[in-house]
């Protein structure tokens, strides 16, 4: 007995095709359920804009100010040019060769010693000078203390001698008048620089004219070298009612 299907009609063939294809849609829909999501819709930015709550800012009206141009620069000052007639004429300086030959004679120099210059010395005051200086008729005195006691007793006495003490009366002065006089024995022992200080400027020029007339005097040394001697000298006298 024949059968009655036909067998090019058997489903069975492509069943395993089937089943692959279902399983493969299954699990694409599960996965796209899984990967599903979802928002609330109140958090959800429409990007809307409120204008109301912007405050209408105020804008200020400027005024265009027509402010004129700057002033262009001052134009260069000219150059003065002043010409001069090349008239005058101007000597030329010939500068000669310093080159040497062999015909020129060599000469040989001596050996040029070295000259040490001195040191200058500052004056000295006369209350720290090593060797005071020596005022005529002190000479025999020893020791640099002794010298200088004789020294302010001779000036003491020369100046008490020759000064005009009637001056003060003349002056209208009285009491007790003190003049100051510095003064300073050169390098030479001359009397140099002589200054004055006292009530009246003719006291004054009578100080100095009586100091000026002070000798000469063996001049003052310091460190073995003659140097300048600075010397301070206070005149008193009273003037008699």
């Amino acid at each position: 007995m024949e059968p009655k299907k036909n067998p090019k009609a058997d489903l069975t063939k492509k069943s395993a095709l089937f089943l692959q294809l279902g399983l493969i849609l299954v699990l694409f829909v599960t996965w796209q359920g899984i990967e599903w999501k979802t928002y609330d819709r109140s958090n959800i930015d429409i990007g809307q804009v409120n204008l109301d709550e912007l405050e209408e800012e105020e804008v200020p009206i400027t005024q265009n100010l027509n402010t004129p141009p700057p002033p262009p620069p001052p134009p260069p000052a000219p150059e003065i040019i002043d010409v001069v007639e090349d008239e005058e004429e101007v000597e030329e300086t010939i500068i000669e060769s310093t080159e040497t030959n062999q015909e020129e004679e060599i000469v040989e120099v001596e050996e040029v010693e070295d000259v040490e210059e001195e040191e200058e010395i500052a004056d000295v005051p006369f209350a720290v000078i090593e060797n005071v200086p020596v005022f005529p008729g002190c000479e025999k005195e020893s020791g640099n203390a002794a010298k200088k006691k004789c020294m302010s007793d001779k000036v003491k006495k020369f100046v008490n001698r020759k000064f005009n003490t009637e001056l003060g009366s003349e002056l209208g002065l009285s009491g007790v008048n003190r003049i100051y006089v510095r003064f300073k024995i050169d390098r030479g022992g001359n009397i140099v620089g002589v200054q004055a200080r006292g009530p009246h400027p003719r006291l004054e020029k009578e100080a100095q004219r009586v100091v000026k007339m002070l000798p000469r005097m063996t001049p003052g040394k310091q460190r073995g070298k003659a140097v300048g001697v600075l010397y301070s000298l206070p005149i008193v006298f009273q003037v008699q009612d």
